[in-house]
């Protein structure tokens, strides 16, 4: 059964409510503003973790709670949270999210970045997509897509991590979506890591299929991406 996360610390109105968060903040107090979107876990001590590492690259991270507070380490359960959370919806509410970030005192310019995770990665081109010009870098990891948005709508770069052996979000439909992305007047660089499985960034590794090097290249890359587009 699916637990309570500890790690809401902030909220936000969003598409005709109240919607709840992580957010961190860098030791500077200023920074470009980025979103954080979870796996299909929930918003776990990882994606927790994930904002504070941004924090202390000098981001404005915010993590929003997309299953009010559920968490669970079971993917049957994981996979039917993610089922009752449609798509549009999720981008709807993320878009309060984006709203919320580029109103706050301590985000700088005028575009934010988003990085998702598995689901969440899949929800970065939806947003994208949805919110053309409010955001100014896009980067799923292994991105489960459920249905494909208007890729022209995107005007943000995009940068994918995928991996080589991975059933939930294959590297050759990844790299369609690089190529629609660019056929339809974007940018897009997919990257697929050899010898790795969906999750290689997740080092709790409730999948099996963490690859620190994986990660930490992927890691390098989307800081440079994100220095380039944000700055």
């Amino acid at each position: 059964m699916a637990d309570q996360t500890p790690h809401q610390n902030t909220e936000f109105p969003s598409n005709g409510h109240t919607a709840h968060g992580y957010l961190a903040q860098p030791e500077s107090g200023s920074g470009p503003g980025l979103i954080v979107i979870q796996e299909w876990w929930g918003l776990t001590d990882h994606i927790a973790d994930i904002c504070n590492r941004f924090a202390q690259q000098g981001y404005v991270a915010l993590a929003p709670d997309l299953f009010g507070g559920k968490v669970t380490h079971d993917a049957d359960e994981a996979g039917q949270m993610m089922q009752e959370l449609p798509e549009a919806d999720a981008a709807r509410d993320l878009g309060g999210a984006v709203d919320y970030l580029l109103g706050h005192d301590a985000v700088e310019g005028s575009k934010v970045g988003v990085v998702g995770f598995c689901m969440g990665g899949g929800f970065v081109i939806q947003l994208a997509a949805q919110q053309g010009d409010k955001i100014g870098a896009a980067i799923p990891y292994y991105g489960v897509l459920q249905h494909e948005p208007d890729y022209s709508a995107i005007t943000a770069p995009v940068l994918g991590h995928y991996a080589e052996t991975d059933d939930f979000a294959p590297p050759t439909k990844a790299l369609e979506m690089g190529k629609a992305i660019r056929d339809a007047g974007g940018q897009a660089a997919i990257n697929v890591y050899g010898g790795t499985g969906h999750a290689f960034f997740n080092d709790e590794d409730h999948m099996g299929t963490y690859d620190a090097d994986a990660a930490a290249v992927s890691w390098a890359r989307t800081l440079a991406f994100l220095s380039t587009q944000l700055s």
